[in-house]
């Protein structure tokens, strides 16, 4: 409210004119375009009206204004017949008020130079504010002008606050005695754009003189300003150090020494119908997984339905939602160990209309099993002969999460009677696709099977089915898969992928896949990108209590100290010294899958990057990359058509925890869907912020 007083204040006491020359003046475009303006509320009245409309103020207060003098002003308001106008003004003083001494000091201007005028004109109001201030007690009362609106205390003190930080920040930063622990904790307490945009500009023109440390601590610094600047809730960060300067703790290293079994994360994808959660509650059947009591209860259940060959795949399927519809929503973890691995099975939903639930699960995998039906019809409805099919989708998308070995299951032989001629075709057919996906040929491995019938399943098939087989079954092939590569010296990075209620954990707990570092019970973590820090309270993996888990393993992690409001899907818990980006612009160098609809400038697009998902533009096509010959076009194209390599850059809705691919992969890879398909398929090359653009 003082606010826009003060306006008023401002447009009709600060000029080249008198107040008395401005409602002259008033009166004479009233008289010659029949009307007036009020002076409390500016609405123009009717000429032939003798009060303001909107407020009541008579239209012959002005000439008491003249009279009486300005700072009367609100004495005349008060007397006015509206109730409105009693309600506005009851109770304020006459003299002595803020409007009173803001008239006086912007209409003492003779002989004082527009500067000087105002300069004393503002010290007049910082020396009448704080006492009106004093006056009031915290009470419920009408509207008064004569004090501070909390909004001007606020906008007052961040001023102050401001031309301090202005002189106090350079002068501290270019002490010697200053270090890059204290620059950091003055960033911390002065967690404000705009401070952080001029200190960002201090760091860059004095890195060698003023601060005395080197290029590269010097860019850590101004990376840390980026993070201020983008999200105002990080305050407790201690010290920013690049990720090779990282030194893991001596309980990872000893923990690192002792032999266990590796963790494998498999995706089992396909499309529709293609029997994945059948083979999943098949194998965990005849793992010991699943009881013999459990299995004869879902198959009692789904003969009641009438969905008796569903009974395996319920061993998975859990919502009733899931198995009223036959078919699975969301990505079902289980687990079992085989000779080598400790297994995590990621069952991925096949339908068309929840792929973006398979790209965030399924992001996890180390490798994958391709599902395929042998039926005649339903291989060719998976390879989209006659649509997009799942199967090529699906394929595309497990190389671009970085799998490089995949195990391609044709499943349902007993339907083709185990034909050797169908097999092959099949074979055929896709090892073409695959290799054009980017899979190796050596790091495909075919197996036929039939999980309805157990046959090659977990032992090799019979003579009588698959006596032209020779290979290994699925249990066999898992176990041929080689290792893959954990990040257990790097800083702590856990995307979290769901966040579950948990007797066992407390309230909630977050799931995911640690995709570097290692954490214990009682380890400090970051959670952004709200900037939260928090303790790790308990652990569970593969459904167990644990003391500690490291790199590669798939765990529920509850935590202390932080809002649960802040444990989302796309959020990421990382090492407190090493907060993720977070960002809203991005530079993608992406590949255009098979769309028929080109991708034009401004297209909008579903952004997906690990287990994110946000609403994003095309904002600019930079340029066309020819990959046989690794060079790029100087001019920038209008649109982009299938199998094109480009440059690319996207505006999100909302940031996203995200990092370049060239320092870290899982956060780096990123796809686009338009219309429930997948249009394009790329890595994040640049994180650009605002002050870049």
């Amino acid at each position: 409210m003082m606010g826009g007083v003060t306006d008023k204040v401002h447009n009709y006491f600060d000029g080249d004119q008198s107040m008395r020359g401005i409602l002259s003046e008033q009166k004479k475009s009233a008289s010659k375009h029949g009307f007036w303006r009020c002076l409390v509320c500016t609405y123009e009245n009717d000429g032939s009206l003798s009060s303001c409309y909107i407020c009541g103020v008579f239209k012959d207060s002005f000439d008491g204004w003249i009279n009486k003098g300005e700072n009367q002003a609100l004495g005349i308001c008060e007397h006015s017949t509206s109730v409105m106008a009693k309600a506005l003004f009851a109770g304020m003083p006459h003299q002595g008020t803020v409007i009173s001494s803001l008239s006086d000091a912007f209409l003492r201007k003779d002989d004082l130079s527009s500067e000087t005028r105002s300069t004393e004109s503002l010290n007049n109001v910082q020396e009448t504010l704080p006492a009106s201030i004093s006056k009031h007690s915290i009470t419920i009362v009408p509207f008064r002008f004569d004090t501070l609106s909390p909004d001007d205390i606020v906008s007052l003190g961040r001023k102050k606050t401001k031309d301090h930080l202005a002189t106090a920040i350079p002068a501290t930063i270019s002490s010697s005695s200053t270090d890059e622990k204290e620059v950091v904790k003055i960033l911390a307490e002065h967690d404000d754009p705009e401070t952080s945009s001029a200190l960002s500009s201090h760091l860059n023109g004095n890195r060698s003189n003023n601060l005395g440390i080197n290029d590269n601590e010097s860019e850590i610094l101004v990376s840390k300003i980026h993070h201020l600047k983008l999200d105002k809730k990080i305050k407790n960060i201690k010290k920013v150090m690049s990720p090779s300067q990282y030194k893991p703790e001596k309980w990872i290293l000893s923990e690192q020494q002792q032999e266990t079994k590796s963790q494998l994360n498999i995706a089992i994808v396909g499309h529709v119908d293609s029997g994945k959660s059948t083979l999943c509650g098949r194998l965990l059947h005849l793992l010991g997984k699943i009881s013999k009591k459990e299995i004869h209860k879902y198959q009692k259940e789904a003969k009641e339905k009438g969905k008796g060959s569903f009974a395996f795949a319920w061993a998975m399927d859990e919502t009733a939602e899931e198995r009223e519809r036959g078919i699975t929503m969301t990505v079902a973890i289980a687990y079992f160990e085989s000779k080598k691995y400790r297994v995590v099975l990621l069952d991925s939903p096949g339908h068309k209309d929840f792929v973006s639930n398979m790209i965030s699960g399924s992001t996890q995998a180390d490798a994958a099993i391709l599902l395929v039906d042998a039926s005649k019809g339903s291989f060719e409805a998976g390879m989209g002969f006659h649509d997009v099919g799942q199967t090529k989708e699906h394929a595309q998308l497990i190389r671009s999460f970085g799998v490089e070995q995949i195990v391609v299951a044709v499943n349902k032989m007993d339907t083709v009677g185990y034909s050797q001629e169908r097999f092959n075709y099949i074979k055929s057919q896709l090892a073409a696709f695959l290799r054009s996906c980017g899979f190796k040929e050596t790091l495909i491995t075919w197996i036929p099977l039939s999980a309805m019938d157990n046959q090659n399943v977990v032992t090799s098939a019979s003579n009588d089915h698959l006596s032209w087989y020779h290979g290994l079954c699925l249990l066999d092939a898992i176990d041929s898969l080689y290792p893959p590569e954990r990040d257990v010296l790097k800083p702590l990075l856990m995307p979290v992928c769901d966040v579950v209620s948990s007797h066992s954990l407390g309230q909630v707990a977050a799931c995911g896949k640690l995709e570097a570092g290692a954490i214990r019970h009682g380890s400090k973590v970051l959670i952004m990108p709200s900037g939260d820090l928090a303790t790790i309270r308990s652990i569970e993996r593969d459904c167990q209590a644990c003391l500690s888990a490291r790199a590669g393993d798939n765990v529920a992690v509850s935590l202390q100290g932080t809002d649960v409001s802040n444990l989302v899907p796309s959020a990421v818990i990382c090492h407190p010294d090493f907060p993720v980006t977070v960002a809203d612009i991005l530079e993608l160098k992406i590949l255009v899958l098979d769309v028929k609809m080109p991708i034009l400038l401004g297209s909008h697009v579903e952004f997906h990057i690990h287990h994110a998902k946000e609403a994003a533009q095309v904002t600019k096509i930079v340029s066309l990359l020819d990959q046989k010959k690794a060079k790029t076009s100087k001019i920038a194209p209008r649109l982009l058509t299938a199998r094109q390599s480009a440059t690319i850059e996207v505006s999100l809705e909302r940031p996203v925890c995200v990092e370049e691919f060239s320092s870290c992969r899982t956060l780096g890879r990123a796809f686009l869907r338009c219309s429930g398909i997948t249009i394009a398929v790329g890595i994040v090359t640049r994180i650009i912020f605002a002050d870049e653009q």
